[in-house]
């Protein structure tokens, strides 16, 4: 700059009308000649560096400056002696603007890899925002700004992302093991990535204020097979319903001490098919021989097919309770004799036998007595 476009400055101060700027030089194209005596005028939200020779020589912070060296002693090392104290002084002034900068964005441009226990490799978008502020002005001008006039938050948000999104892949390995689990946790994330990033932002003379967690996705056929196992747990639970319904039902019946092929198949005739159709199924594989003719039938017939017997109408044992054959002399169970058996009830509407202490007939449902 030559005597001609020389810029003197008498009184310095910036103010950030945009509200994104981080650096802010005066001047902006070159050095200026800053008059013996100027006024400095810093805001609470800033801080002031003087640059002699390419060098920070001093700092300011809030407050209006005189630049005498009356005032600031660095000056007179500064200064020739030979100009006599009074000679301008070709500097410049770098303002840094120390308020927070909010709603910086953050997010995977492309999908990062993560290995989860029990989906195995998914690939993985995530978003959120962070907040940021300069905690060692000199530091950030040496390290990013450089001679730049002006500095913007957009100049270094981009690379900033990129460090992010780089330590939060490296944090959910370390931290997390399956998706199944991330729900809920996005704020311990944020704050151990926080802790994780204040080396990378610190080494520039910047802050990481806050850093928050917006969202993050697996793909599309990743999602469906996470709802398709929230609805398979439905089931699980709908599954394990039945099976304690049908082991209570039979817990019931085995008070009765009978034996489980006959006291279960009257008791529990209707309810097994419908918990264990298989089961039901297998059951009427056996055979039973029928007491009139001695024919081989289906465990689960009513009447015999050969001779039309009725086959299931039994009489309890006085003796032990079990339930007997109509026509059975002795008790199989305890041995007594069939005398002692009482005889069975028919019912009065459909002419059906019944068990002696029958309260409704096992045909029709009319009510016994």
């Amino acid at each position: 700059m030559n005597g001609n476009n020389a810029v003197f400055l008498e009184a310095i101060e910036w103010l950030d009308e945009s509200g994104t700027e981080l650096i802010h030089r005066i001047p902006e194209n070159g050095s200026g000649e800053i008059k013996f005596g100027a006024q400095l005028t810093v805001r609470e939200s800033q801080a002031a560096v003087l640059f002699y020779k390419g060098r920070a020589y001093d700092a300011f912070g809030p407050g209006r400056h005189t630049l005498k060296t009356a005032n600031l002693p660095i000056l007179t090392k500064i200064l020739s002696i030979p100009w006599a104290m009074t000679s301008p002084l070709r500097a410049e002034i770098y303002f840094a603007n120390m308020k927070v900068f909010p709603n910086m964005k953050w997010g995977t441009r492309d999908p990062v890899a993560f290995k989860d226990d029990r989906l195995g490799l998914v690939r993985l978008r995530a978003f959120g925002i962070f907040n940021i502020h300069i905690a060692q002005p000199v530091l950030f001008i040496n390290s990013i700004t450089g001679t730049q006039g002006v500095f913007a938050k957009d100049e270094i948000e981009e690379y900033l992302n990129r460090v992010i999104v780089s330590r939060l892949n490296d944090y959910l390995g370390e931290h997390l093991d399956t998706l199944f689990n991330l729900p809920g946790k996005y704020d311990s994330i944020a704050e151990g990535l926080k802790h994780k990033l204040q080396d990378d932002f610190s080494k520039f003379g910047l802050a990481l204020s806050d850093i928050y967690i917006n969202s993050i996705t697996p793909p599309l056929d990743v999602q469906k097979a996470i709802d398709d196992k929230s609805r398979l747990s439905i089931f699980d639970d709908l599954n394990s319903l039945l099976k304690m319904k049908a082991a209570m039902a039979f817990e019931k019946a085995s008070d009765t001490k009978a034996e489980a092929s006959a006291g279960i198949g009257l008791g529990m005739g209707m309810m097994i098919p419908a918990f264990f159709g298989s089961a039901a199924k297998a059951a009427d594989m056996s055979g039973i021989s029928c007491p009139e003719c001695s024919s081989s039938v289906p465990a689960q017939s009513r009447f015999c097919p050969i001779c039309g017997h009725q086959l299931l109408v039994f009489r309890k044992c006085k003796s032990c309770g079990a339930d007997m054959q109509p026509d059975a002399k002795f008790c199989h169970i305890c041995g007594k004799s069939a005398d002692a058996v009482k005889a069975p009830i028919k019912c009065s509407r459909c002419g059906t036998e019944n068990l002696p202490d029958a309260l409704y007939c096992n045909q029709c449902g009319e009510k016994i007595g």
